[in-house]
């Protein structure tokens, strides 16, 4: 089997992220000579990245014609070396590769006819535990606020605390200083570095406070950053969230600073967590070295594929840190990421997020994996088990290498 030809893609999936961001989920199609086609996703489908993405595959694609898709390791190993800028790794260079690397273990599954779980040493769970993710900005295509779409009062974000746990949640994800008290579109002038206002650690405190309180004890609540946060600002606004039970703090520093994120976690009494601005095993091996996290994220169209990504979980395994998959992206990123948490021993919760429910999002490809009750079946279809529809391929922006 031959690698004949590479379709690189940006697909239309709407506007998931209502105004608030880019969504331009940028995917890769390695076609062979066989016939069998793979899938791969480049993981900077929000931000602003996609056309350095779109860019990068076109590049890569070049390197891997005429190769033979099943030896995975090879191909990784020669876009890592011997295109001189794999050694420096990095958003782009990593993304390019875990989009290629996911590709290949698709075409694999699909050419020995088992999902790829089977090919990563077999299920582990059955059933993997999901929590809602980044409910600051509503739940679902309905409004959870009449008036508005973003959670600004407390009493916002009990009422889509609510929701989601009626839909079978029973954790949720939720940044509570993204968003300042200025309505209707939370755009005011927060500092989030440095030392907080009162009012800002004690606007943070009320909205999870109503969230623990709407779901009581057995709701788990991850508390999310995104590093606008520096230490001084997450160790203060931290000590004022602990007593509310946090599940795990995520990215509370800058994503690259292991030294940080470790005096974070000697100051607070919670665990931390990282790792979607994280890349291959060398760049977990400080956080892990030196216990800075305690839940790592790889996400595996960032941190070099599902080969790269299961590498780092099995690292994590062995410094007892527990492994999430970070999936914000289109259902091919979704798809993967279930096939290899489906192995993970030391897999503890599946990212579920909002912008996955955008119809115009779900439509893109010819399955609709959704959580019932707060948890995913994992597929068993061979290969990831998600395809783009052909009708979502002939709206891309699509350039063929060949």
């Amino acid at each position: 089997m031959k690698i004949v030809s590479v379709d690189c893609m940006v697909i239309d999936s709407g506007d998931p992220c209502k105004g608030r961001n880019t969504w331009n989920p940028v995917i890769i199609r390695i076609n062979t000579d066989e016939g069998i086609s793979g899938y791969g996703e480049v993981g900077v489908a929000y931000g602003k990245a996609y056309r350095s993405g779109f860019g990068i595959i076109q590049d890569f694609g070049e390197v891997i014609l005429g190769e033979d898709p099943m030896k995975i390791e090879k191909i990784w190993e020669k876009l890592y070396r011997n295109t001189f800028w794999g050694l420096g790794g990095g958003t782009i260079i990593s993304a390019g590769m875990s989009a290629v690397d996911i590709a290949l273990w698709d075409i694999k599954g699909k050419a020995l006819g088992v999902p790829v779980y089977e090919l990563l040493g077999g299920k582990t769970n059955d059933r993997l535990r999901t929590y809602a993710s980044q409910i600051q900005f509503g739940w679902g295509v309905e409004r959870v606020v009449p008036e508005r779409d973003l959670m600004i009062r407390p009493e916002d974000y009990a009422a889509v605390t609510k929701k989601v746990m009626e839909e079978g949640y029973t954790a949720v994800k939720v940044d509570p200083i993204a968003l300042s008290l200025q309505e209707p579109d939370g755009k005011g002038p927060w500092k989030k570095t440095g030392v907080l206002s009162d009012l800002q650690v004690h606007t943070a405190f009320e909205r999870v406070a109503a969230i623990r309180e709407t779901g009581g004890k057995d709701l788990d609540i991850i508390i999310e950053l995104h590093s606008y946060t520096d230490t001084i600002s997450a160790v203060q606004l931290g000590r004022r969230l602990e007593d509310l039970n946090i599940y795990y703090y995520e990215e509370p520093a800058h994503p690259l600073n292991n030294k940080n994120m470790l005096e974070i976690h000697r100051k607070l009494n919670m665990p931390i967590a990282s790792g979607e601005r994280i890349y291959g095993r060398t760049g977990f091996r400080p956080f892990l070295e030196d216990r800075s996290l305690q839940v790592v994220q790889p996400d595996i169209c960032l941190c070099g594929g599902l080969s790269e990504a299961k590498k780092i979980c099995d690292m994590a395994s062995a410094y007892d840190c527990a492994a999430q998959i970070h999936v914000c992206g289109s259902p091919i990123s979704k798809a993967a990421a279930l096939q290899i948490e489906a192995v993970l021993p030391n897999f503890l919760i599946h990212e579920h997020h909002g912008w996955a429910l955008h119809p115009d999002c779900r439509k893109t490809c010819i399955h609709d994996y959704q959580p019932v009750n707060g948890y995913y079946e994992v597929p068993d279809r061979p290969g990831i088990g998600q395809e783009l529809c052909p009708d979502t391929i002939e709206k891309a922006v699509k350039v063929t290498i060949k």
